[in-house]
């Protein structure tokens, strides 16, 4: 066996059953995905750590959807329903985790895809395009000849299409790294940011940060558009503009430090 086989890792994969009963099963099934996205070749090592780092905060906000990730993502939603020219940035992990509800998410509120990797090289962006062709999407930043570039960021992040990211006012990304979003907030865009971890330069940096699990939030995203949709831009702006991101971050962290006191109080409570 090679230093990496994948046909070995495939086998391995293929002969691992999950019981229906185990407790970590959901969880152990998310990361099947995305350890098949490597062995596919578009979700880079580094990937499977990010997942894990976001896997560590959602075991701290108790791996469910809290109440501050909704009241973000109804702003979120809101401000993509009234933006001209809204963006959904997509990279391996959310291929591999969420492709289908990101292509509902984005008909919902009329937005376009462009894929945008630290990592890059050409197989991943086709594989990555060719994910996307399965739900009848044709994704940017797949031509060499419609790149633009991000000023001020100086990772392969800073390539991306002069139709789709480079003009849009508003981008949303997720499992992202804080430089980008630092990069975009300087050239005038809404950012709205999917981050698991509350404390990261992404989180604070974005105009507005649910802190959600993606496999969680693209859906519930999808289900709140289709009731905002119908709303007026009035009504949309003022669901916008009540939404404070630090004051929500706060919220989240509140939620962290109860839950654990709650743990530990319980712990030690135990005969």
């Amino acid at each position: 066996m090679s230093s990496f086989d994948v046909e070995y890792w495939r086998e391995v994969l293929r002969g691992v059953s999950i019981p229906f009963n185990h407790p970590r099963r959901d969880s152990l099934l998310i990361r099947e995905k995305v350890v098949e996205g490597f062995l596919e070749g578009y979700v880079v090592p580094q990937g499977l750590i990010a997942h894990g780092r976001g896997e560590a905060f959602d075991y701290l906000i108790g791996e469910t959807t809290i109440e501050p990730a909704i009241e973000a993502m109804k702003a979120a939603v809101a401000l993509l329903l009234i933006s001209k020219h809204p963006v959904i940035s997509v990279n391996g992990n959310v291929a591999a985790l969420v492709a289908e509800h990101v292509v509902e998410l984005a008909r919902e509120v009329n937005a376009l895809l462009e894929v945008n990797l630290f990592y890059r090289s050409k197989s991943r962006i086709e594989k990555i395009r060719d994910i996307f062709k399965r739900y009848g999407v044709e994704i940017l930043g797949t031509d060499e000849a419609y790149e633009c570039t991000i000023p001020e960021l100086f990772s392969e992040r800073r390539r991306v299409d002069c139709r789709g990211i480079y003009v849009a006012d508003t981008v949303l990304v997720a499992v992202e790294d804080g430089d980008r979003t630092e990069a975009l907030k300087k050239m005038g865009k809404n950012v709205i940011a999917i981050d698991l971890n509350p404390l990261s330069r992404t989180a604070l940096t974005a105009d507005i940060t649910i802190v959600d699990n993606i496999v969680r939030a693209f859906p519930k995203m999808v289900e709140i558009a289709r009731e905002l949709k119908n709303k007026t831009r009035s009504e949309l702006e003022t669901i916008v503009n009540k939404f404070d991101n630090r004051s929500n971050i706060a919220k989240v962290l509140e939620h962290i430090c109860n839950r654990l006191r709650d743990i530990a109080s319980s712990l030690m409570n135990k005969p």
